[in-house]
């Protein structure tokens, strides 16, 4: 079963954007807020819908010299740089997209009407459903879990978060999704699917787009910067001197240190599958070169950049670590 769509938001969908300013009113000021509105405006419907993130609007305001956004919202703009202001935002959010791609999840209904399409399939899912919320085995659990059991479903079977989706709770209680009253596991399945048959209609008509924060994406974005850096560059090839290696072979030294610490170049675990695929066919060109660690460095990055900036890789990210001595925010 396929899940809910995902996609790669990495700038190249605002390449097409719409930058055009609309004609000036006569004797009409043009405010800094109207400007950075309809760029984060055009910006979204470029991103099939996508809501901008506030760090994201923070980090591309920063990229054109704005750090206060509350005062330049107030500011009164010539048309001149109102309509340089417009191009240089999306521009802007265009590079920090490109930098700092992000995971959605176009959540529009599909991915659950084919599980309601499928008999065997949505029988697989309630029963799932069903065996995940009864903690205690007693073979009931009450009404009010199918909210529960639609969070579970979550974001990669098509469920948006009921905090980006508030129409669910009328849906819920629509169909008295609601109460302690206890189901059995057939009962469970009968109250599930018109639930889910109106979510799924309701996101057909007004899709959500939903960050899939635990999945993150190595393009290549981190080790272009890393290669048009010398010094950087030069310090890695001195951090590699350093360590141990069972080779002596420079080639084979470089790969061993990108496996070990491949997030300092923005590359997932070396265990993922695209990962292993992709270095056995740039190390196996390269084997026996003795051109230098610099000059291999260079030359492996630039050749890895490439391949993921091709073809992107998706990866799931650690979970986020707690700090030391402060409180766990979930509990």
């Amino acid at each position: 079963m396929a899940g809910a769509e995902l996609k790669i938001l990495d700038g190249a969908q605002l390449r097409e954007a719409d930058v055009s300013l609309p004609p000036p009113l006569p004797e009409t000021p043009i405010t800094g807020a109207e400007v950075l509105e309809l760029a984060e405006t055009r910006a979204s419907l470029s991103l099939f819908g996508y809501v901008l993130p506030e760090t994201l609007k923070f980090s591309a305001l920063r990229r054109i010299g704005v750090s206060d956004a509350t005062e330049f919202r107030s500011k009164k703009l010539g048309y001149s740089d109102a309509s340089s202001t417009l191009r240089n935002y999306i521009s802007a959010i265009r590079d920090e997209l490109r930098d700092n791609p992000i995971v959605v999840a176009i959540c529009d209904g599909k991915t659950i009407h084919m599980y309601l399409d499928d008999e065997d399939d949505f029988a697989m899912l309630a029963e799932n459903l069903f065996t995940d919320l009864d903690l205690e085995d007693r073979g009931k659990i009450s009404k009010d879990e199918i909210e529960n059991a639609l969070d579970n479903m979550g974001i990669l079977s098509g469920i948006p978060p009921m905090s980006e989706f508030p129409l669910l709770s009328n849906i819920l209680n629509k169909h008295g999704a609601a109460g302690k009253e206890e189901l059995g596991q057939a009962q469970f399945a009968q109250l599930l699917q018109p639930v889910l048959q109106e979510v799924a209609d309701s996101l057909a008509k007004a899709p959500i787009v939903v960050d899939v924060e635990h999945i993150g994406v190595a393009n290549g974005s981190k080790l272009r910067k890393v290669v048009a850096n010398e010094s950087v560059l030069d310090e890695f090839v001195q951090k590699i001197m350093h360590e141990k290696y069972e080779s002596n072979s420079d080639a084979s030294k470089i790969r061993c240190y990108l496996e070990k610490h491949g997030s300092d170049f923005g590359l997932p675990s070396s265990e993922v599958d695209e990962m292993v695929v992709l270095f056995d066919e740039i190390f196996s060109e390269i084997e026996s070169r003795k051109d230098g660690l610099m000059v291999l460095l260079k030359e492996i990055l630039e050749k890895v950049a490439e391949k993921l900036e091709a073809n992107p890789v998706l990866y799931d990210l650690p979970p986020p670590q707690l700090v030391v001595g402060l409180p766990d925010p979930s509990r």
